[in-house]
C-alpha cells in the first residue's frame, strides 16, 4: 500500500513485535505476582517504578518520541536524511546530559517524590518504596535514549526492531529480576524486590541496545554535538513543552489514581496495575502499532502541504483502530473475572485478589477504544503545529479524573472501581474533545465513515458479548481445574467469539475487516513462498 492510506503492512509487522512484548510484559506481571502476590511489598515496587515511568511517558515515549519523529520526519522530507542525523546527534547529546541529571535528582529526593506520589502509605511501606525508587531511577536515563532511537527507525521506516525493543527489556527484567532476587532472598520476600529493582535496570540496558546495530545500519554514526541552537533542536523541544501532558494524560490520570488508592489500604494499587497491565495488550498490539506507523506519515504530509493525505491517513487510521479495539473491549469486560484468574491466580495471589483485579479490569475496558484513538490522534496535532491544543484538552482530562475520583471514593464509596471507571471517563472525553478539535483545524475526517465504522463494529461485537455471556458461567466453575483445562476452555470461546465478529463484520462490510484480510493474505503468501 502506498503512503496515501495507511501502510497497513508495516502496522501489522509492529502488531506482532508489540504483541510479543505486551505477552513478554504480562509475562512479568503473573511471575512477580505469583512471587510477590498484591500486597504491601507489590504496592510498594509499583509505586517505586511509577516515578520513573511516569517520566518515561512524559519525556521518553510520550513527548521527546513524538515531536523528534515530528521534526526527524520534516527534516528528511525537506532537507534529506544527512541533516536529519545530524539534528539526531544533537538531540542524543542533549537527552543523555538532561536524563543523567534527572535520574540524579530523582535518587536525591526519592522521599519527597513518594510523599507526593503516595501520600497514604504509613511510614514502613514508604521506606521500602523509597529505597526501591533509589534502585530504578536511573531507568529513566536508559528508556529515553532507546526512545529517541526508536524515533530515528520508524522515522527511516525501520519499524520491527524498535517494536521489538520492550520485549528485550522484559525480558531483562524478568530473568535479570528474578535471579538477582532469589540470591538476595531465596524466600521472595520483600528484600527480594531489591533484585527486581536491578533487573529493571538491566532490562532498560537492553532495550536500549538492541536498537543500535539497526541505527548504524540506517546510517546514523554518533556525533557529540552542543550545538542545541538549531533551529530543529529548538522546535523539538517547543514542542516536547505541550507534548509532556497532552501525550501522557492517560498515565498522569493513572499515577493520579495510585495516589487515591495509597489511601485505600494495602492492594488496591496492585489490582489497578495489573488490570491497566492486561487492558495495555490490545492498546498496545493495535492502538499502539496503527499510530506508530501513521506518524511518519502525516508528518511528512504535512511538511509538504499535503492536507488531503493528511487527512485521509489520519480518518483511517482511527478507523482501523475502532475495528480492532471494540472488540477486545468486549470481551474483556464479558470476561474479565477468567482471564485474570487464568492469568494471575497462583502463589500468593488469590481469589480476592483476582476478583478486585478483574472490577478493575471492566472499568478500565470501558476507554479502551477511547485510548487507542488518543494514540492516533494527538500526534497529529504537533505535525500541523497545533501543538496547544493537546495539551489544553489533557487539562481538561486530568481535571475531570480527579473530579470523578473524588466522587467515586469519598461520595460513592466505590473504590479502587472507581478509579479505573473516572480513567475510562476522562480518556473518552479526552478523545472525543480532540476530534472535534481537528475537524476544526484540518476539515473534514470522514465523520460519517468514522460513526458507521463505530455503530458497526459495536453491532458486530454483540456476539462477542452474548458467547461471553453464555458461557461465563461455565468458564468460572472451571477454577480448581487444571491450568491447561481451564486455558483451552477460554481460548476456545474467545476463539468462537472472534470466528462469529469477523463473519458479522464481513456482513458488515466493515472497512477494517477488509484491511485485516489484506494483512493475513500478505503473511499466507510470505509464508508459501518461502
Amino acid at each position: 500500500m502506498s503512503e496515501d492510506c495507511l501502510n497497513t503492512k508495516a502496522a501489522g509487522v509492529v502488531a506482532g513485535a508489540v504483541m510479543l512484548s505486551r505477552v513478554l510484559g504480562l509475562a512479568r506481571e503473573l511471575i512477580f505476582a505469583g512471587l510477590f502476590g498484591a500486597g504491601r511489598g507489590m504496592d510498594a515496587f509499583l509505586t517505586a517504578f511509577r516515578a520513573p515511568n511516569l517520566l518515561r511517558d512524559l519525556f521518553a515515549e510520550g513527548a521527546l518520541s513524538t515531536a523528534f519523529v515530528t521534526v526527524f520526519s520534516q527534516r528528511i522530507a525537506t532537507d534529506g536524511e544527512g541533516a536529519a542525523w545530524r539534528l539526531a546527534s544533537k538531540m542524543a547529546t542533549l537527552t543523555t546530559i538532561f536524563m543523567s541529571l534527572l535520574s540524579l535528582l530523582g535518587v536525591i529526593f526519592a522521599a519527597e517524590l513518594i510523599g507526593f506520589l503516595a501520600p497514604g502509605f504509613p511510614a514502613e511501606k514508604a521506606a521500602l518504596t523509597i529505597q526501591l525508587t533509589r534502585i530504578m531511577y536511573p531507568f529513566i536515563l536508559l528508556v529515553s535514549l532507546a526512545a529517541l532511537v526508536m524515533g530515528m527507525l520508524n522515522a527511516v521506516n525501520r519499524f520491527t526492531a524498535p517494536a521489538l525493543a520492550s520485549s528485550f527489556f522484559n525480558i531483562g527484567s524478568i530473568a535479570g529480576g528474578v535471579a538477582l532476587g532469589w540470591l538476595i532472598d531465596p524466600a521472595f520476600g520483600e528484600r527480594a524486590l531489591i533484585g527486581l529493582s536491578l533487573g529493571t535496570l538491566l532490562g532498560g540496558l537492553l532495550q536500549l541496545g538492541v536498537q543500535l546495530p539497526g541505527l548504524r545500519q540506517a546510517g546514523f554514526r554518533f556525533v557529540i554535538d552542543f550545538n542545541w541552537r538549531d533551529p530543529g533542536v529548538r522546535r523539538v523541544l517547543i514542542l516536547m513543552l505541550p507534548a509532556v501532558i497532552a501525550a501522557s494524560a492517560v498515565q498522569i490520570n493513572v499515577m493520579v489514581n495510585s495516589i487515591f488508592a495509597s489511601y485505600l489500604g494495602d492492594g488496591p494499587v496492585s489490582w489497578l496495575s495489573y488490570a491497566f497491565r492486561l487492558m495495555q495488550l490490545p492498546l498496545g498490539v493495535f492502538g499502539v502499532a496503527v499510530a506508530t506507523v501513521t506518524l511518519p506519515v502525516v508528518s511528512r504530509a504535512s511538511a509538504l502541504g499535503d492536507m488531503g493525505r493528511f487527512r485521509s491517513t489520519l480518518a483511517k487510521a482511527m478507523r482501523l483502530a475502532v475495528f480492532l479495539t471494540l472488540p477486545s473491549a468486549v470481551g474483556l469486560i464479558i470476561l474479565a473475572e477468567p482471564i485474570i484468574a487464568l492469568i494471575y491466580q497462583r502463589g500468593k495471589f488469590l481469589d480476592t485478589d483476582s476478583l478486585h483485579t478483574a472490577e478493575a479490569l471492566q472499568f478500565y475496558a470501558i476507554g479502551l477504544v477511547g485510548y487507542s484513538c488518543i494514540k492516533v490522534l494527538s500526534p497529529a496535532f504537533y505535525a500541523i503545529d497545533r501543538k496547544w491544543t493537546p495539551m489544553t484538552v489533557s487539562f481538561c482530562s486530568i481535571g475531570l479524573n480527579l473530579g470523578l475520583n473524588w466522587l467515586f471514593i469519598f461520595k460513592l464509596g466505590m473504590g479502587h472501581r472507581g478509579l479505573a471507571l473516572s480513567t475510562a471517563i476522562a480518556a473518552t472525553v479526552n478523545f472525543v474533545l480532540l476530534y472535534l478539535f481537528m475537524t476544526r483545524v484540518s476539515g473534514s475526517l470522514e465523520s460519517k465513515a468514522m460513526a458507521s465504522t463505530f455503530g458497526r463494529c459495536l453491532i458486530a461485537a454483540i456476539p462477542i458479548g452474548l458467547i461471553g455471556w453464555a458461557t461465563h458461567s461455565w468458564i468460572v466453575s472451571l477454577g480448581h481445574a487444571s491450568v491447561i483445562l481451564r486455558a483451552g476452555a477460554l481460548f476456545a470461546v474467545i476463539g468462537v467469539a472472534v470466528v462469529f465478529f469477523l463473519l458479522a463484520s464481513w456482513m458488515l462490510k466493515i472497512e477494517g475487516f477488509n484491511e485485516f484480510l489484506g494483512i493475513v493474505r500478505r503473511k499466507l503468501k510470505g509464508r508459501v513462498k518461502s
